[in-house]
């Protein structure tokens, strides 16, 4: 027993280690990142000499960065608008229904998280090429609103299947209809996972790069695509300044989803 005792503990150990070297892992780069958007060279340093708030004034103060993190939160905001209620419409499907063309549409909704993204955005560019989409805000929205569904459905899918339908169901004896019996008594008690489902949607369409290299452009260029140019080019601390911003807004955006799930 006392050696059965004591692999565990070794087990454990080693498990420990091995959770705090990955964590490490992406941590490290976020502590290098930050303090080097507050330095005073002209190229990134670290650690910093002298501290300075010169790279994010000089972000606010660019007309193309401002530009492309207003075209960013645009695409964002109409992916997160659009993308929830169509995949609350194919989650509350997928959970209802046993029909097999609703499990293969499931799945058919699912394959942008399965597929390389790298593919994905070759395909949709070759599409846009055809049908004059590219470089347009409206293709853009298009494009994350396909990335944005497989997480915003899998989220509404755990509320879904955690929460009785039966309640639903005694509404609509009451005389309600589905649409009525589901805003009254279902949504009110999804809400984290819709909560969840909406930050996911927005951080997957604030973030995404891969997709917008290939077919965001001119006015439309978003702002992790313009980062991305950037460092081609010019590598300055308004990089590190735009990522630190970014690593706070998705930072917040997690607290706020835990907050309303404690809640």
């Amino acid at each position: 027993m006392k050696a059965l005792f004591s692999n565990l503990r070794i087990s454990n150990v080693m498990f420990g280690l091995l959770v705090a070297m990955i964590l490490a892992y992406l941590i490290v780069p976020v502590l290098i990142v930050v303090p080097m958007s507050f330095s005073e060279a002209r190229f990134l340093q670290f650690p910093p000499k002298e501290w300075s708030l010169n790279w994010y004034a000089a972000f606010f103060q660019s007309i193309e960065w401002m530009s492309a993190a207003k075209v960013s939160l645009i695409t964002a905001l109409a992916t997160t608008l659009i993308s929830l209620p169509v995949g609350m419409a194919a989650a509350y499907a997928i959970n209802n229904s046993t029909l097999k063309i609703i499990r293969t549409l499931q799945i058919i909704l699912l394959l942008p998280m399965m597929v390389p993204i790298i593919l994905i955005a070759a395909g949709v560019f070759f599409v846009y090429a055809r049908v004059g989409l590219v470089s347009s805000l409206i293709g853009l929205v298009l494009a994350h609103i396909m990335l944005a569904l497989p997480y915003v459905i899998i989220a509404l899918l755990a509320g879904l299947r955690n929460f009785d339908m039966s309640q639903e169901m005694v509404a609509r004896s009451l005389g309600m209809n589905r649409f009525r019996a589901f805003m009254a008594v279902t949504l009110p008690q999804i809400k984290p996972s819709v909560v969840s489902a909406t930050l996911f949607a927005f951080i997957t369409s604030l973030d995404e790069t891969v997709v917008a290299l290939f077919i965001s452009g001119g006015d439309n260029q978003t702002l992790t695509k313009r980062m991305f140019t950037a460092l081609r080019d010019e590598i300055d601390p308004t990089i590190a300044a735009i990522s630190s911003m970014l690593i706070l807004a998705s930072l917040l955006l997690v607290v706020i989803a835990g907050r309303n799930k404690q809640a």
